[in-house]
């Protein structure tokens, strides 16, 4: 009994010990430097569908939705419109906000992960007609790119400051943490 004890009480601490990063507050200094370092890091291949709250950026192909996607319902609960700045992840928590940028011509556009998918072989993200236009990507399709995650909702309600928060003026990580925070509740 007393070693199912010590058992119960490892995962309880394991459990609730959240990283130093994903309690800080977004404004702080220390939550902009936990950015700066994990833009340092190299972008990660999104594999399974394991939920990364880590802020990390991910590398691949970026695909965007069909028209007859219009009005369907989103994971989220809403419905799909083709004319917003959102986007579909397998890996990235519902309500990241994110920089997406084309890796072909160095355009970018900031989305919100409304959806799961895309669940094609090595496709991070699939965009709105909007955000397909804003990357240029309409024509062909499909383009390699990099998603920084700027703020991230975290397992515990709180968010995170990732990657695409260390290119981020203020005025703009203020925005997505507050348009994650109202989505994450």
């Amino acid at each position: 009994m007393a070693r199912a004890g010590w058992l119960a009480a490892a995962v309880c601490i394991l459990w609730s010990a959240q990283p130093v990063a994903a309690t800080l507050p977004p404004d702080s200094p220390a939550a902009r430097q936990e950015a700066r370092r994990l833009d340092h890091l190299p972008p990660v291949a999104a594999r399974g569908r394991q939920l990364d709250h880590s802020g990390r950026k991910q590398k691949g192909h970026v695909s965007y939705y069909a028209h007859r996607f219009t009005n369907r319902k989103m994971a989220d609960g809403r419905r799909f419109d083709p004319n917003t700045a959102v986007a579909a992840s397998k890996n990235l928590p519902l309500g990241t906000t994110a920089k997406v940028t084309n890796l072909e011509n160095g355009r970018s556009a900031t989305v919100t992960v409304e959806d799961r998918g895309p669940w094609a072989r090595g496709r991070v993200v699939d965009v709105t007609p909007k955000v397909a236009e804003q990357l240029d990507i309409r024509k062909d399709g499909v383009a390699p790119v990099i998603v920084a995650p700027i703020v991230v909702p975290q397992p515990h309600g709180g968010v995170k400051l990732g990657a695409g928060a260390a290119d981020a003026s203020p005025q703009e990580i203020e925005k997505a943490t507050q348009e994650t925070a109202s989505i994450a509740r």
